[in-house]
């Protein structure tokens, strides 16, 4: 097999990766903020073949935010790409701003990440830096307050300052045939939860254990909003019209309500990327 390394970028792909190699060269060695998203996952990619995997540490947080599936899926992708991998353990959930929900709550838990970082990773791996892999269309979204987060620990985030927005990163990722390039945008599983609703462990369970259900059934792509005793499914819109058949209602309804909830509702408007935050903020949607 082909590593990372070795795959071929032309054009305006190749000059942007270089551009990323460039700016990550100083800061060897340099761990990367992990979460197997496909934005992280090229940064890692790119780190990688810029620095060699000896420059390079994916460092992946692990909480009850993080759903099981998607920790066993960052650690697939750094073995495909030849990185190692470390966790920590972070306890955004012991900070009652954490808790409180309110549109900043990606700050705190990006600040509690980048501070374990700080005091348990980059010491023992002697790093240079971190970096995460914020690109250049999230610096122009109004809901993305872990990037403050970012900036005041001093975290690099190469892919915005090299001018990648997402489809030239998910362009990346194709040509280097990451795993997860066609993968959907899998934010946290407290993005779930409205604002100013508290975000407790047992929340981001049923959470986790519906969205798992829905995907045994098929649906790869999907939002369960804990709206207390109602689950409020988001899908793609070509979804949607399977999950109300008469097949299916039953199945979902019964799997939503295994995990905690009384009803469950299929959204008819599908996936709202970032609904609850935009609406806080009251700014329209992407």
């Amino acid at each position: 097999m082909t590593s990372v390394a070795d795959q071929p970028l032309t054009g305006e792909l190749s000059a942007a990766a270089d551009t990323v190699g460039a700016l990550l060269k100083p800061a060897a060695p340099v761990g990367i903020a992990f979460s197997g998203g496909v934005d992280s996952s090229v940064l890692l990619a790119l780190a990688v073949r810029a620095l060699g995997a000896d420059g390079v540490v994916a460092i992946l947080g692990v909480s009850p935010s993080l759903g099981s599936d998607e920790r066993l899926a960052a650690h697939e992708i750094a073995a495909f790409v030849g990185a190692r991998i470390v966790e920590v353990q972070t306890r955004e959930a012991a900070n009652p701003a954490y808790r409180a929900n309110g549109p900043d709550r990606c700050f705190h838990c990006k600040d509690e990440l980048f501070t374990r970082i700080e005091d348990e990773v980059t010491g023992r791996y002697g790093l240079a830096a971190v970096a995460y892999g914020e690109n250049a269309d999230d610096t122009m979204r109004p809901d993305r307050p872990g990037s403050r987060a970012a900036s005041s620990h001093q975290v690099l985030r190469p892919l915005a300052e090299a001018g990648l927005g997402k489809a030239a990163v998910r362009a990346i990722a194709a040509v280097l045939e990451l795993p997860n390039a066609d993968k959907p945008a899998a934010p946290c599983l407290a993005s779930r939860i409205p604002h100013f609703q508290e975000v407790s462990a047992p929340k981001l369970a049923q959470i986790e254990t519906a969205e798992r259900a829905l995907r045994a059934m098929g649906f790869a792509e999907s939002r369960v909003r804990h709206h207390g005793d109602v689950a409020r499914i988001e899908l793609p819109a070509d979804d949607l019209v399977r999950a109300v058949s008469a097949r299916m209602r039953e199945r979902i309804h019964a799997a939503v309500t295994a995990a905690g909830f009384r009803f469950a509702a299929v959204d008819v408007l599908g996936i709202q990327s970032g609904a609850f935050t935009l609406s806080a903020l009251s700014v329209p949607r992407d």
